[in-house]
């Protein structure tokens, strides 16, 4: 097809409009573009970005469709019809629609790359390295693959070259190089600095702040304080679980809460408690990133709570837009989002030793950052014989996911299990190659791999009933137990801590000191294997431990609920007047 020169012009004039995020102009010059070549497959490709970019999700599947089938060499429009189908978890669609692109253009990195990440979120970690060893191939310095493959690496416990392979991407993020997403790096880098770094190159690339739609006029002060909470997690998942109490305990003569649902929820008995729990639920997943910052301003949000960050499918391009005249990174991602638009970050004296290496400002509540609902606990009483556990031998745990699990804290378990006769290693089973690949750097390591015992994943309720088989909870680093952390301490289970240098490492540190359970926090990983293997030789003391937990669990801070929502909006009220004096 023979496209004329003031077509190829117009149609340009199109691309810069789109890249600059001016959906409407875009979609505008590309509809007339198509006019005059209804044929041309790029146009019709471009007009689905553009309306996807304006949130009109049917029309931008439609053009993409059209592209295809005017060009059925085309990969392009299945890549972007991909994109889109993920966002709305419609993921195994998206996968063929990759699988077609693939086919058609078999030396294009970003299809392989792209697979390989939706891969990631269908929990297919091997399937996913796969395809980002063949995006690598073809372009060794193709964006952020490095990282998202090594993570994957990391879920199914493949340690091969791994030290060596964080080392060079710890050099190229130093170098600037965009070689990961930030999140992948909680779990491999434990330096705040580094952390920072990558976060603040992936804000600036990815989600720079837009002025699209004006500077945020002043608001007149409302009766009551307007929250708004985004999530894409409000139904049963660790965040629902820990928010949920504190939605239901808002003052509300002093806070109105309403909360932005980002993705597809299961619709279960937490969804449908978090609903309640508001002044207004917004479902608002079918929505571009600036409708939902535009809506934001029309209902006057004062303080926007940003409950993702940078976890996979974050929305961070809404507070790019500025949503609020105040926005807040809090509870689902424990590092800087590196933004200049997120204005806060809400954490504890424990989690940020130091504010100067974040760049939000630090707003420091007086125990624990994490806010902790109370646990629903399965009234089943397992056995151990039902669960695959020995009766008598001493059970260390660990029911974090095992890409927290780290070659240099394995080699500390297995020699605590060495020195603490008969003792065994339950662990959640995240895959099958998991399973398999701990249970060969076990045997690596002289230890019989059956000292190594699989938790199948079950219903929460039940798994944390479980939890009272086991003895002792060895943490690792350098990313903690979070949720799995006051899980543990909620049923009583002691956990065994040793906090490094980022956020991420020192969580469970946090929720220990705000239990007054300083002696569970091992200062040096040589300390925390000696105390591992000295409790489990010492049942009187571990006994003693357990019993301080259980009593710490109604009298200290940690779980008391009226406590933290209190400190919390001493918090929320803070900054918001100092929002207004300073506007």
């Amino acid at each position: 097809m023979k496209i004329t020169r003031d077509i190829a012009d117009l149609f340009e004039k199109g691309v810069a409009a789109l890249n600059a995020g001016h959906y409407a102009p875009a979609a505008e010059i590309f509809a007339r573009v198509l006019a005059r070549v209804p044929a041309f497959a790029p146009g019709h490709n471009a007009l689905g970005l553009a309306f996807a970019g304006l949130g009109r999700t049917a029309d931008a599947l439609t053009s993409y469709e059209t592209a295809a089938r005017t060009d059925r060499s085309f990969a392009a429009p299945y890549i972007n019809r991909a994109t889109l189908l993920r966002g709305m978890g419609r993921a195994d669609e998206a996968l063929l629609n990759l699988d077609k692109a693939v086919a058609l253009q078999p030396d294009d990195a970003a299809g392989h790359g792209n697979r390989g990440s939706l891969l990631m979120e269908m929990n297919r970690p091997a399937d996913a390295v796969a395809s980002l060893d063949r995006a690598l191939a073809l372009d060794p310095a193709f964006p952020y693959v490095s990282g998202l493959r090594l993570i994957n690496k990391a879920y199914i416990c493949d340690w091969t070259s791994i030290d060596d392979e964080i080392a060079a991407l710890t050099a190229k993020i130093q170098r600037g190089n965009p070689v990961s997403p930030p999140w992948p790096l909680l779990a491999l880098i434990d330096s705040p600095q580094v952390l920072r770094q990558a976060a603040e190159a992936w804000a600036a690339a990815q989600s720079p702040a837009n002025a699209a739609l004006g500077p945020l006029s002043r608001y007149p002060r409302h009766d009551r304080i307007k929250i708004g909470y985004y999530c894409a997690d409000f139904h049963r998942h660790p965040t629902g679980h820990l928010i949920g109490g504190l939605f239901e305990r808002h003052h509300r003569g002093k806070f109105e809460v309403i909360a932005f649902s980002l993705r597809p929820v299961r619709d279960d008995d937490m969804h449908r408690r978090l609903k309640a729990g508001v002044d207004r639920f917004i479902d608002v997943r079918d929505r571009s990133d600036r409708e939902i910052a535009a809506l934001s301003r029309s209902l006057e949000i004062d303080i926007a709570v940003d409950l993702n960050g940078l976890i996979t499918n974050n929305r961070m391009g809404i507070f790019s837009y500025r949503a609020a005249p105040i926005q807040v990174n809090y509870l689902a991602y424990p590092c800087t989002m590196g933004a200049p638009y997120i204005d806060y970050i809400i954490a504890d004296g424990t989690v940020i030793p130091d504010p100067a290496l974040f760049t939000e400002r630090v707003v420091t509540l007086p125990d624990c950052y994490q806010v902790n609902d109370a646990r629903q606990v399965s009234a089943r009483a397992f056995t151990r014989g039902e669960l695959g556990l020995p009766e008598k031998a001493f059970v260390f745990c660990c029911f974090n996911n095992n890409f927290k699990i780290t070659p240099r804290l394995f080699d500390i378990w297995m020699r605590i299990l060495r020195a603490v006769d008969g003792s065994v290693l339950w662990l959640i089973e995240d895959s099958a190659a998991a399973a398999a690949n701990l249970r060969k750097e076990a045997e690596r390591r002289g230890m019989d791999p059956a000292r190594l015992i699989f938790a199948p994943r079950m219903a929460q309720e039940d798994h944390l009933a479980r939890q009272a088989a086991a003895d002792l909870f060895l943490d690792t680093r350098p990313y903690n137990a979070h949720t799995t952390c006051s899980d543990a301490l909620w049923l009583g289970l002691p956990l065994l801590t040793c906090p490094g240098e980022s956020f991420a490492s020192r969580v469970a540190a946090s929720q220990l000191q705000a239990m007054g359970m300083p002696d569970l926090i091992a200062p040096s990983l040589r300390d925390y294997e000696t105390l591992a293997i000295a409790l489990a030789k010492d049942p009187a003391r571990l006994a003693k431990l357990k019993q301080k937990v259980i009593a710490a669990r109604t009298s200290s801070p940690l779980f008391d609920l009226e406590r933290f929502t209190f400190n919390i909006e001493a918090a929320y009220t803070r900054i918001y007047e100092d929002g207004r004096a300073s506007a």
